[in-house]
C-alpha cells in the first residue's frame, strides 16, 4: 500500500492547522479530536482497500507482429466487487517498443469489465516478451493506492514487415502489378515453355502463329506460352556486421529480408523454389521449398534472424552453398559491398559462377549519397565529402569489375531495393538465363 497524493495533502493541511492550534490553546483539543478522526478514517480506508477482492485481468496478444507495424493488444479488466474500481494500469510491453496509450487510467463499474485496446509498435525482431501488467487500484476515498501485478511473462513473434508482399499479392490479383514499381518486360522466346493453343488476337506476332493448327482449322491460331517453372532461387544472406548500418529508421539487414520476402512472393508465384543460406557470424540453411505453404515456411525461418558482429567470409560461404545447392540456380548474394572485400569476393562468385548464376545485390547507404549531394561549407564537410566519393568509386570499381566476369550486380539504396531486386528477377527469368 502507498500513500497517494490526496492523503498527503490531507496531513499537510492538519500540520497546517497546528500552528492556528498552538497560537490558539483553546484549538489544541478539537485539533487533536480531528486527527484521531482522520487517522481512523484514512486507516479504515487502508483496511477495506486490502480486503477487497482483486480485480481479473486477461491479456489478449496478436498471433503475430510485424516489424514496425502496429499491433493491437486487447486486456480485459473485470471487477466482481459492489464498488467502482479506479484504477491506472501500464501493460509489460518488450524493451523498446512504443504504446503510445499506456498507461490507461479509468474506472471499472461494480460486476462489470471493460475491455481497452491500446496499439503497440515492436522495433525488434524475433521474439518478444511481454511481461506482467502493473495495475495500481485506488481505495475507495483515494487515500491509498495498490499496486499488484497480474499475468505471466508471453513470448511473442515479430516477423519481417511483409506489407510490400501483400500489397503485390493484392495488385497482382488486379493484373496491375505496376503501381508497385515492378514492371513486367517482354518475354524472350527461350524463357517460355509452351502453354496451351488459343485464337489469334490482334497485336500477337507472327513468329507465335501455329501455321500448322491455322490450316487444319482454316483460321490464325496462336501459341501461348508460360515463362519455364521449378526453377531455383537460392538468397545468400549476410548476416554479418555490415548489415547493422541503420537507413531510414531500420537496420539495412530488415530492408533486405523484406525485399527477400518481396521476391521470393513472387518466384513462388512463377512456380520456382526459393532456399536461404545465411552466413556472416551465422550459418542456417533452409532448403529449397516451393508451393503455396512455402510463404509460411518462410517466414517462420526468417523472423529471428539477427546480424552478428563477425565479418563476411565470402569465400567460406561459397564453399558451404555448393556443397549443399548442386542443381544450377539463380543464387542471389545479398549483402553491403564495401571496398575492401575485391581481392576475396571476385575469386569467390568466379567459383560460384562455374555452376549458377549469380546476382551480387548490394545495398548502399542513402547517408553516403547524402554527403556527397550536400554544399560542402566547412573544412569537415570537404572530408566527409571526399570519404563518400573515394567510397563510392570504390563499390562501383568493384562491381565493374564483377560484370566484366559475367557476375549479374545490382546496387540500390534501401527505399528502392525491393522493387529492384524483384525487377531483376523478373528480366533474369525473361532472357531464360536461369
Amino acid at each position: 500500500m502507498s500513500p497517494t497524493f490526496r492523503l498527503l495533502k490531507l496531513a499537510i493541511a492538519w500540520l497546517l492547522l497546528a500552528t492556528v492550534a498552538s497560537a490558539v490553546p483553546a484549538l489544541m483539543m478539537p485539533w487533536l479530536w480531528l486527527g484521531a478522526a482522520g487517522a481512523v478514517v484514512v486507516l479504515s480506508d487502508a483496511v477495506l482497500a486490502r480486503l477487497r477482492k482483486p480485480l481479473d485481468l486477461q491479456r489478449h496478444l496478436p498471433g503475430r507482429f510485424a516489424l514496425g507495424e502496429i499491433g493491437e493488444i486487447r486486456l480485459i479488466l473485470r471487477n466482481d466487487t459492489g464498488r467502482a474500481a479506479k484504477v491506472e494500469m501500464f501493460d509489460g510491453i518488450p524493451q523498446g517498443a512504443e504504446a503510445s496509450a499506456m498507461p490507461w487510467s479509468g474506472v471499472v463499474p461494480p460486476i462489470r469489465e471493460i475491455k481497452v485496446f491500446h496499439p503497440v509498435i515492436l522495433h525488434v525482431r524475433g521474439e518478444a516478451v511481454f511481461g506482467p501488467v502493473h495495475v495500481r487500484r485506488f481505495s475507495l476515498l483515494e487515500f491509498w493506492s495498490r499496486k499488484t501485478l497480474h499475468l505471466a511473462d508471453e513470448t511473442v513473434k515479430v516477423y519481417p514487415n511483409y506489407e510490400p508482399v501483400i500489397r503485390f499479392a493484392l495488385l497482382a490479383m488486379q493484373h496491375r502489378a505496376s503501381p508497385l514499381g515492378i514492371v513486367r518486360r517482354p518475354r524472350a522466346g527461350s524463357s517460355r515453355d509452351f502453354h496451351q493453343l488459343r485464337d489469334y488476337r490482334d497485336g500477337d506476332p507472327l513468329g507465335q502463329i501455329d501455321w500448322k493448327a491455322t490450316s487444319r482449322r482454316q483460321m490464325l491460331i496462336s501459341r501461348d506460352y508460360q515463362e519455364q517453372r521449378d526453377q531455383s532461387v537460392v538468397f545468400l544472406l549476410d548476416t554479418g556486421r555490415r548489415m547493422r548500418a541503420l537507413d531510414g529508421g531500420l537496420p539495412q539487414f530488415d530492408h533486405i529480408l523484406n525485399a527477400m520476402l518481396l521476391v521470393s512472393h513472387v518466384a513462388l508465384r512463377q512456380g520456382d523454389q526459393v532456399a536461404v543460406k545465411s552466413f556472416g557470424g551465422t550459418d542456417r540453411w533452409l532448403p529449397p521449398v516451393k508451393g503455396s505453404h512455402a510463404m509460411p515456411v518462410l517466414l517462420n525461418h526468417l523472423y529471428a534472424y539477427q546480424t552478428t558482429p563477425a565479418p563476411s567470409d565470402f569465400s567460406t560461404a561459397v564453399e558451404q552453398l555448393m556443397a549443399r545447392q548442386r542443381r544450377r540456380s539463380l543464387v542471389i548474394l545479398l549483402t553491403n559491398l564495401r571496398g575492401e572485400d575485391g581481392k576475396e569476393l571476385v575469386p569467390a562468385l568466379q567459383v560460384l559462377k562455374s555452376r549458377h548464376l549469380v546476382l551480387l545485390a548490394s545495398m548502399r547507404e542513402r547517408a553516403v549519397e547524402n554527403a556527397i549531394t550536400e554544399p560542402v561549407e566547412t573544412f569537415s564537410s570537404a572530408m566527409q565529402f571526399l570519404a563518400a566519393g573515394r567510397y563510392v568509386q570504390e563499390r562501383r570499381e568493384i562491381l565493374a569489375t564483377l560484370g566484366a566476369h559475367g557476375i549479374l550486380t545490382l546496387d540500390s539504396t534501401a527505399q528502392e531495393f525491393a522493387v529492384a531486386l524483384a525487377n531483376s528477377y523478373f528480366d533474369i527469368k525473361a532472357a531464360g538465363r536461369i
